[in-house]
């Protein structure tokens, strides 16, 4: 297939990537801003419950109103929706997006609305879980601080462990701010979660673990944006190579058709861009292979019929030669026999010329050649065979400056010897071989004084073994190939040629015109 077909499908591939990139990306913002409020409600839960089941006077945590703005409001004075009214109502965190944070509420058992307000939710979350720890274990009498270790973790969904290990110690900045504060938060090396180091008032240290912040690549994300781009991505490849393959398809079912016989059957691409090339490279190919047959039919129909002429008098002759009674007439009978042999031969010859050149023929090796020298020797040599005949050549200064042209000499000689003979045949005294050569193309018109041809024959003459008068050309020689081997030595030269009538010597006018420059080879 041709490099088109291969850009446009692989541009085509860039740009559905580069829409699934798209369609990943906003599926990723989508799924992350779900399960991020989700986890922000289950991460701070556990403070959230504990802080709701707990009776709340003024006096009580008052640090947290301090450091985390705690609000307690009344469900009616809330601007929320039904839904989310209805989710505190059912005891469920709820966690919004402001525009210093994360604001997240809780209905306690009196039907307040507590409401806090975080910067940043995990930080802030471990800290106030570290205080309220902090202050329930200072509380307690140092032999029951195990067990409300446990409690105080399950609680609140954490790990505490009392620091026993000096080894296990965070470093000095650590410690220094766990002397000023009494709490100091730090993440540890070699885990991706929030530690907190707790001083109790005895002097003892408690390492508080928090859950694992959110991970916007947890692999089930991962797994769901290659899972929708891949299906989405076989699903583009898959109606695209449809429409291909549907359309190779009626490429190979003509093949088929054409295999059996059904040289007419065509390749409609209707509206597929992307074997539309394919499509019209194989119906010029089967209209080629179409003409191609056509043509052998029509020769093989044609030679057989000319082939009965000579071979008739040959057999004749033969019989002739038997019957002699004199070494003159066994002459005249042998000189017959070598004339049609010469006929015979003469045939094959335009035959096989004609069969190369409209079935591929040879490769033409252009070389800049001055076509009026080609011209004055046709004319030169047609003047010597025919001295009856007045045969010209007339070529202007202008035209002898552009004769340099590319074209194979030999069968570019046969084309104008062809019109140049076949003119001779039919003229009544006059022929004239007129050159107009110019920067871009080159013209040669062949014109006789003859009878002419009917307009209506104009197209018909170029066809193989055509005669427009049988009998005529028969007197006059000629098979019904020349004009034929002149249009395609013409075709291989990217030219044409054509008939019409000439305006000065009242005949037929051949012409042949072709681009004076072309590769230096071209391939037929």
């Amino acid at each position: 297939m041709p490099l088109k077909f291969f850009l446009k499908l692989y541009a085509r591939l860039i740009g559905l990537t580069f829409l699934i990139l798209l369609l990943c990306a906003a599926l990723f913002l989508g799924v992350n801003s779900v399960r991020e409020q989700f986890w922000q409600e289950r991460f701070s839960g556990s403070l959230l419950r504990w802080i709701a089941a707990t009776p709340y006077p003024e006096q009580q945590y008052h640090w947290l109103e301090s450091f985390y703005d705690l609000r307690v409001t009344p469900p009616g004075d809330l601007p929320f929706s039904e839904v989310i009214m209805e989710r505190l109502a059912y005891g469920q965190v709820v966690a919004l997006e402001t525009s210093i944070g994360q604001q997240v509420m809780i209905q306690d058992g009196q039907g307040r609305i507590l409401d806090l307000r975080f910067r940043d939710i995990y930080s802030d979350v471990a800290e106030a879980t570290a205080l309220i720890a902090r202050i329930h274990l200072d509380d307690m009498p140092a032999e029951g601080r195990e067990d409300a270790m446990v409690q105080i973790s399950e609680a609140l969904a954490v790990e505490m462990d009392p620091v026993q290990d000096q080894s296990k110690l965070p470093d000095s900045d650590v410690l220094e701010r766990v002397s000023e504060r009494g709490i100091s938060l730090y993440h540890h090396p070699s885990q991706d979660r929030a530690h907190v180091l707790l001083r109790l008032d005895d002097g003892t240290l408690v390492d508080l673990a928090m859950p694992s912040p959110f991970n916007p690549w947890a692999w089930p994300v991962v797994l769901l944006l290659l899972v929708v781009a891949g299906s989405v991505l076989a699903l583009a490849l898959y109606l695209a190579l449809r429409d291909v393959d549907s359309n190779l398809r009626a490429v190979e079912s003509v093949a088929i058709r054409i295999a059996r016989g059904e040289m007419g059957a065509r390749v409609d691409a209707g509206d597929s861009r992307l074997v539309s090339r394919l499509a019209a490279a194989f119906n010029s190919m089967a209209e080629h292979i179409q003409r191609l047959v056509g043509v052998q039919r029509e020769m093989i129909h044609a030679v057989s019929h000319e082939l009965r002429t000579p071979v008739a008098r040959i057999r004749f002759g033969v019989q002739m030669i038997e019957s002699a009674s004199s070494p003159e007439a066994l002459q005249k009978q042998l000189d017959g026999i070598d004339g049609d042999i010469q006929e015979l031969d003469e045939l094959i010859d335009e035959i096989l010329t004609y069969a190369r050149l409209e079935q591929g023929g040879p490769v033409f090796a252009l070389q800049e050649t001055s076509v009026s020298d080609i011209v004055r020797q046709v004319v030169s040599e047609q003047q010597m065979t025919r001295p009856e005949y007045s045969i010209e050549a007339d070529i202007d200064e202008e035209s002898e400056r552009w004769s340099l042209s590319d074209v194979e000499p030999r069968y570019l000689h046969r084309a104008v010897q062809n019109l140049v003979g076949n003119a001779a045949r039919y003229a009544t005294r006059n022929v004239r071989v007129h050159c107009q050569f110019d920067e871009d193309n080159c013209r040669i018109d062949v014109e006789d004084d003859g009878p002419g041809i009917p307009e209506e024959d104009w197209e018909k003459v170029f066809t193989a073994f055509a005669r427009l008068d049988d009998s005529r050309t028969r007197t006059s020689g000629g098979y019904g190939l020349g004009l034929s081997i002149v249009r395609r030595i013409l075709y291989w030269h990217g030219g044409q040629a054509f008939v019409s009538r000439s305006d000065e010597l009242g005949g037929a006018r051949f012409s042949l015109v072709w681009p004076r420059k072309k590769p230096t080879e071209h391939s037929l």
